[in-house]
């Protein structure tokens, strides 16, 4: 009865004026599954007609979005876990859930109403896989009748605000990462922090997280849990991220709360909620750890004057491998993160470093499913040989070990590069990411601390943009590979052979260019210069016909753009006993 009460209740909340004070009392960890479950239904499916009809042939169009896509079970070995890792694990999974309920809100809002108005079950699907009715693989096309274009700002701002507005209103807190600006009743614009706008799913998430903790066999990740718990509560998350940097002994993982800003397309200062529950793969991340030690020194080794590069790296680095045993919100919603590089906040970096998390069963996905099938396309036939997992395991690790490279604060003393570049410093920080990752496994191997060919880590680099790009040109990372694919096919490190219909790899060019991108990106970093990226995402930041018919190829013949994931804790194998 008393669940019935609260789903009733909850029902009748004004969804754009969360401001309730519901405090759950919640006694036992069954209660807690139970209230999550109910919850996820009423703000999920409660909405969705039982008697709409499915036709047996959805719209083409439909379909074909749908066929983007090749699903995979996100499983990983679990034989090793406890009885106890077990049942957090399975804990944290229903944690990951909420984040789900979070990001639909703050990508399109409750989802029911929408989902209600959608007879057939194809249409349902590609709705939920978008988090909303806009294709993220196509550039956030919108794919149903009277659906506009896609808000900017997605739901973290009222529609009908400009950006003169937002700039001269007086809010001290507009720009944070963790508030939803909406109108009062005066019409002004007013903001409400995370904790008090999804008041319910961040205590029902910190719940699992605090009943999580409890069955931690590390006393560190107990620790990092509670903190979490209580960021959830508070939107106060950099003493959590410190906490979550010293967890080092433990074998499951989870990164939860509001993390990437790349869903704020209209200034980049929105954290979207996202998670993803983890198992480490420790003989992988034992091959890791001797990389860390080179930070330093391949900072101080940019190529960019004295200046751009005086900022000191954290030198608590963590290099680790992992699988992942399920996703949530934003890290699912369209394309799919294959490694990670957290924390985000600037502070923690400098003081103490990152941790970067390879996500070895996604990227095998990937790479077997799409990115060999791409090269067999589209690379040199000459060159195909050089496509190797390792060194799209390598180049992928890297790009995230150097998003901890170059300069975090601009030259002037004005502030963040993140707050100078505005929406476009996402953008830019991929790609400066992706060509330092490049430069690092340069100088290591340089080092003879990485094996192989170098045409190993160009060619497999160069397929990778391919299967990156096909993400569409309005994300950061497609913006960012979009960038690198056109100034190394003007600066000639590819040419296309439109008889032969391949690309090859001038691999002479490779080192120089990637060096003169490099110090482009990071000096217009290091100086904070708007005019400058703006005009640079502009001219090179697109996809043009002659790609596009290229990429057209991939479509026709069946080559999937990315993974979804058929997962949960029965999939990955946790319902059972040893």
């Amino acid at each position: 009865m008393a669940l019935l009460c609260y789903a009733g209740w909850y029902h009748f909340i004004p969804i754009d004026r969360p401001n309730c004070n519901f405090k759950p009392q919640i006694m036992h960890i069954r209660n807690i599954i139970c209230l999550s479950l109910l919850f996820g239904a009423f703000f999920l499916a409660c909405d969705n007609p039982k008697t709409a009809s499915s036709p047996d042939t959805p719209p083409s169009d439909i379909q074909k979005r749908l066929d983007k896509y090749i699903k995979v079970k996100l499983t990983a070995d679990v034989s090793h876990l406890s009885e106890n890792q077990r049942e957090m694990v399975i804990l944290l999974i229903e944690a990951a859930k909420f984040m789900d309920t979070i990001f639909w809100q703050e990508s399109y809002g409750r989802p029911g109403p929408l989902l209600k108005t959608i007879p057939d079950a194809a249409t349902r699907r590609l709705v939920q896989i978008n988090y909303g009715p806009w294709d993220r693989l196509d550039n956030n096309t919108p794919f149903l009748k009277g659906i506009g274009p896609k808000p900017k700002g997605a739901n973290y701002y009222p529609k009908d605000m400009t950006k003169q507005e937002f700039e001269e209103c007086p809010l001290p807190d507009k720009k944070s990462l963790y508030t939803m600006l909406r109108r009062d009743g005066d019409g002004n614009l007013a903001t409400i922090p995370y904790h008090q706008y999804f008041p319910i799913p961040t205590r029902l998430a910190s719940a699992l997280l605090r009943e999580a903790a409890k069955k931690a066999e590390s006393s560190a990740f107990s620790y990092y849990l509670n903190k979490r718990a209580y960021a959830l509560d508070n939107d106060d998350y950099q003493s959590s991220d410190f906490a979550w940097l010293d967890v080092k002994d433990n074998l499951v993982d989870i990164v939860i709360g509001p993390i990437e800003t790349y869903e704020d397309q209209l200034f980049g200062y929105k954290a979207s909620h996202e998670a993803y529950v983890l198992l480490k793969d420790t003989s992988w991340s034992k091959k890791l750890e001797r990389f860390a030690k080179y930070l330093p020194e391949l900072q101080s080794g940019l190529p960019v004057p004295e200046a751009y590069k005086q900022e000191k790296p954290g030198t608590d680095v963590e290099l680790n491998a992992y699988d992942v045993l399920f996703y949530a919100g934003d890290c699912n919603a369209g394309s799919k993160t294959i490694a990670i590089n957290l924390p985000n906040d600037e502070e923690v970096q400098l003081q103490k470093g990152t941790r970067r998390l390879q996500l070895k069963n996604v990227m095998k996905y990937k790479f077997d499913s799409i990115l060999i099938p791409i090269a067999e396309v589209l690379i040199d036939p000459a060159q195909r040989q050089y496509i190797h997992f390792d060194a799209f395991f390598a180049n992928t690790m890297f790009h995230e070990v150097a998003h901890g490279l170059g300069i975090k604060k601009t030259l002037d003393g004005k502030g963040t590069v993140r707050d100078a570049l505005k929406e476009l410093s996402s953008a830019l920080e991929e790609g400066k990411a992706d060509l330092l990752g490049l430069y690092m496994v340069k100088q290591l191997h340089d080092k003879g601390e990485l094996k192989g060919d170098m045409k190993s880590y160009y060619t497999t680099f160069i397929a990778s943009i391919f299967r990156s790009i096909r993400f569409g040109a309005s994300s950061a990372h497609g913006k960012a590979n979009m960038i690198r694919f056109n100034y190394f096919r003007d600066h000639g490190v590819i040419s296309f052979d439109r008889d032969k219909g391949y690309y090859t790899i001038h691999y002479d060019k490779f080192a120089g260019v990637m060096r003169e991108l490099s110090t482009l990106i990071l000096t217009i970093q290091g100086d904070g210069d708007y005019a400058r990226c703006s005009r640079l995402v502009s001219d090179l930041g697109v996809i043009k016909p002659a790609l596009q018919e290229q990429l057209d190829r991939l479509t026709t013949k069946g080559i999937p753009v990315d993974i979804i994931f058929e997962q949960g804790a029965d999939v990955a194998g946790l319902t059972q006993s040893k």
